[in-house]
């Protein structure tokens, strides 16, 4: 095997990709880039019953828009293509015979009608039904016929399958997150590796691909832990170098029991795919983190701390600074759980890190939705960029920051009952002539002629700022209340504030 690190990632297009096979893709990607690899998409659609159209196109979108785009695969053809495994069809089947030629694998001729009878046989005594070295002679195979008779079969066209032959011995294994495993192989079916249709299955498929596109490393989840021995064993019975594996912790419910699944999100309210999926058949939509509004980033850094860990206090990181600090000692091997109020502080971070142009012209489509006028691009950025920090999404902004465009046609009660008292209108006409005669429109020239003023009258500052802050935002959120004057001008300012005398006082 080369010493060049090449990773792959293999999903089958049957629908949405899960955030666990983005983690996956993930890890892979930032493995690779770590030591200057390769990272191959591979779309393992053996399944053609299960096969969804624009699954394919999804997975890609996905990968480009966490900015992890693959290096090999669909349309980006290397040496190793193929990279469909329903175009690579022939080549599985002449893998499948030579497995037979070294009696590792067999010909099974077994009717589906005669599967189900020994499993419900086994059922009716209580057993568990597998197919292995303890029953296999008692099925129809090869094992139990001349080649003369196998080749008559095959010749007049009889359904067969093609069944792995596991040497019995206690295999020894190594995991680069889990260290040592150990398993006894008389545990283990005979494996269909190659279907009726013509088809291999998956793991057939997938350890030839491995070996054929020339993988250093399979970094892949930990559902497929179970297949480890299965794929070894391939390895060995084919001579081939096998590559170091390394299993993924599963992503876990917020509650922490049981795996993550789409219902999980439906249930609670947040996505678990990465963009939003349409179903082709029902229609059924579902949301996605794009949709949902959060940024590549905030995703990418998501799913990085979902069983990785830098082993620093850091966990805000760039994608870069990821590729840097990554290595797969680093990754658990227990489970993750996805905790959606983290994943909102991630997006935060991220959110409040972007240009006040990129935010604001954001903002400025949302207001263009709600058809609100907005003057220039410019003002809009200006406002983004005084309330972002507190925003966690675009559509977050317009509550932070509607006043700036509209006037509050209503007034938080509580606070209305608290800040506008009887002498409050009186003291109010008096700040309208203190902004109407003052020059410098600035916020800072504003607060210099307000603040001088109610110095001058040696009154409460609260008795001022509350009922102004609620006059010109409707409530008492919001920026400095003199960038928001300065803002929407003085004259609006003015305006906002006699609305407010007349219905409050």
């Amino acid at each position: 095997m080369s010493t060049d690190v090449r990773v792959r990632f293999a999903p089958s297009p049957t629908g949405p990709l899960h955030i666990g096979g983005v983690r996956t893709a993930l890890f892979n990607y930032l493995f690779a880039k770590k030591h200057n690899g390769t990272f191959i998409l591979r779309i393992e659609d053996t399944d053609q019953n299960r096969y969804v159209e624009g699954a394919e196109d999804y997975i890609v979108e996905a990968l480009n828009w966490c900015n992890i785009p693959y290096d090999e695969g669909p349309g980006k053809e290397g040496t190793c293509g193929p990279y469909r495994q329903s175009e690579r069809k022939e080549i599985y089947r002449a893998f499948a015979e030579e497995l037979i030629e070294k009696d590792a694998a067999y010909y099974a001729f077994d009717t589906a009608e005669e599967l189900a009878q020994a499993r419900a046989t086994a059922e009716t005594n209580k057993e568990t039904f597998i197919y292995n070295h303890n029953n296999r002679l008692n099925f129809t195979n090869s094992l139990t016929f001349s080649k003369e008779e196998v080749q008559e079969r095959i010749d007049r066209g009889d359904d067969y399958t093609v069944r792995f032959k596991p040497e019995l011995k206690t295999l020894h294994m190594y995991d680069e997150i889990r260290k040592g495993i150990e398993i006894d192989t008389s545990l283990l079916d005979d494996k269909v590796l190659f279907k009726s249709d013509g088809m291999p299955t998956y793991h057939l498929a997938n350890v030839v691909d491995d070996h054929e596109m020339k993988i250093s490393h399979v970094i892949r989840g930990e559902e497929w832990l179970p297949s480890m021995a299965l794929h070894v064993l391939l390895y060995e019975s084919f001579g081939w170098e096998r590559p170091k594996f390394a299993h993924l912790p599963l992503i876990l419910k917020p509650t922490g029991k049981g795996k993550l699944s789409k219902r999980d999100g439906d249930k609670m309210g947040f996505s678990v795919f990465p963009l939003e999926w349409k179903d082709p058949k029902s229609g059924e939509i579902s949301t996605g983190f794009r949709e949902d509004g959060f940024l590549p980033e905030a995703m990418v850094n998501i799913l990085a701390f979902l069983g990785w860990n830098p082993g620093t206090e850091q966990e805000i990181f760039s994608l870069d600074e990821l590729v840097q600090a990554f290595s797969l000692d680093k990754v658990n091997s227990s489970g993750a759980k996805y905790d959606p109020e983290k994943a909102k502080w991630f997006q935060q971070q991220w959110y409040v890190k972007q240009d006040d142009a990129v935010i604001g012209a954001a903002f400025a489509k949302a207001l263009q939705e709600k058809n609100i006028l907005y003057g220039s691009q410019e003002y809009v950025n200006m406002v983004a960029g005084l309330v972002k920090e507190r925003a966690v999404f675009t559509e977050d902004l317009f509550e932070l920051a509607g006043f700036f465009f509209t006037a509050p046609d209503s007034y938080d009660e509580k606070n209305a009952k608290k800040s506008w008292k009887e002498d409050t209108n009186k003291t109010m006409s008096k700040v309208i002539e203190v902004i109407k005669n003052t020059d410098d429109d600035s916020a800072a020239g504003l607060s210099t002629a307000v603040k001088g003023w109610i110095t001058s009258q040696e009154i409460g500052f609260g008795k001022v700022m509350m009922p102004l802050r609620l006059a010109l935002v409707g409530s008492l959120m919001g920026p400095d209340v003199f960038e928001i004057a300065s803002m929407v001008g003085k004259e609006e300012t003015v305006k906002r504030i006699e609305t407010a005398m007349e219905k409050l006082g």
